[in-house]
């Protein structure tokens, strides 16, 4: 008789900052609602990660039950996954300070990420203050142009570096391997701090003396990269994204307002899609957009056309979106509940693991 496999264990998580958008969905929501099918899932709320760029705390819970609501609206099921608050597991603090003692200080200094946000963190915090942000830009040069020492020296001279800030890949570490992950679902462009944390269980192994902890594998998921309604990046800071369940009239201002080929000024002339915001969302939602981009090129079509048809292709998911959204708002006490019972679950798959990483560490 074959022997059944044993369901291999994803772990994934997102920091409450707000309502999520389409930007978010795509990424990795989209993802998540298929894997919890194929996997033992826990999917956690990142708030202690939150505190790493964030200073103000006030809207933190508001925001991690949105998130709640917002993986519910997507389709992410707590009879089919592990969904719960960070914070509500302690044992991720116990981990990552276990690993925090045995991770050099080098091996963070070198995350590139560490010194890219904390650029972006430090010229929005003086944002207006013409003599900072002369400051700011100035750091910003000097890390671009130095290398090794002088760029370590630049980021750590920053108020801004926290201990914290600089040891987040510590606690990601812990967050992937207290639930023994074998699979995280990354892009391509997270590879490099997956990468760091399997480092940090090869040491930790070490340290314990074997193979402890689960040596995660990257699980590659397609993530499209969904421009803003201005081309950059979409994002709710920057003030051009097209939230999970968008009244559908405010949706269709916002499609009319979608940056295009600044080039195509009558409706008729050639266009040039690459770069159009509206032909990247037919990439996502038009099953024929080689077409359109065709009739865009050869002047057929022009631009109050294609984003009059990318709306009603859109229309149908966006309402879809509202409809399972309403059930979960009404009731404000679901979230709480949801992660409540999510908790309990991955406690106890906690407890075990911290319990053999104590007695292999001797400690108790």
């Amino acid at each position: 008789m074959e022997e059944k496999k044993a369901v291999k264990t994803v772990v994934s998580g997102m920091r409450p900052t707000g309502r999520l958008h389409l930007g978010n969905y795509w990424g990795a929501l989209r993802n998540w609602v298929e894997l919890q099918d194929k996997y033992r899932c826990f999917f956690f709320i990142a708030d202690w990660h939150a505190l790493t760029t964030a200073e103000d705390t006030v809207g933190l819970r508001d925001n991690t039950r949105l998130l709640v609501v917002d993986w519910l609206t997507a389709g992410l099921d707590p009879e089919r996954c592990v969904i719960f608050r960070q914070s509500d597991v302690k044992e991720h603090a116990e981990l990552a300070l276990l690993m925090g003692m045995m991770t050099p200080i080098s091996w963070l200094l070198r995350n590139p990420t560490f010194k890219e946000q904390l650029l972006e963190l430090y010229k929005a915090r003086y944002k207006g203050q013409e003599d900072k942000m002369r400051k700011a830009e100035g750091v910003t040069r000097a890390l671009a142009e130095a290398h090794g020492h002088e760029a370590e020296e630049t980021a750590l001279h920053s108020d801004m570096a926290t201990y914290g800030f600089l040891g987040y890949p510590v606690l990601q570490a812990a967050d992937i391997a207290l639930y023994g992950a074998d699979l995280v679902p990354v892009g391509k462009d997270q590879l490099p701090h997956l990468e760091l944390s399997r480092e940090i269980v090869r040491r930790f192994n070490r340290a314990a003396g074997k193979p402890l902890l689960v040596e995660p594998e990257p699980l590659l998921t397609s993530s499209p990269l969904v421009p803003g309604l201005d081309g950059r990046k979409m994002s709710k800071s920057y003030g051009n994204a097209i939230e999970l369940g968008e009244d559908l009239k405010s949706a269709e201002a916002k499609i009319k307002k979608m940056f295009t080929d600044p080039k195509k000024i009558k409706a008729d002339d050639p266009g040039h899609p690459e770069g159009c915001v509206v032909c990247a969302f037919h990439r996502l939602y038009n099953p024929d957009w080689k077409t359109r981009e065709e009739e865009c090129r050869s002047g057929k079509t022009g631009c109050g056309a294609c984003k009059k048809q990318l709306f009603e292709l859109m229309s149908p998911g966006l309402a879809d979106f509202k409809a399972r959204r309403e059930p979960f708002e009404k009731d404000p006490g679901l979230a709480d509940r949801i992660l409540a019972a999510g908790a309990e679950k991955a406690r106890a798959a906690a407890a075990e693991l911290m319990s053999a990483v104590n007695s292999a560490l001797r400690i108790r």
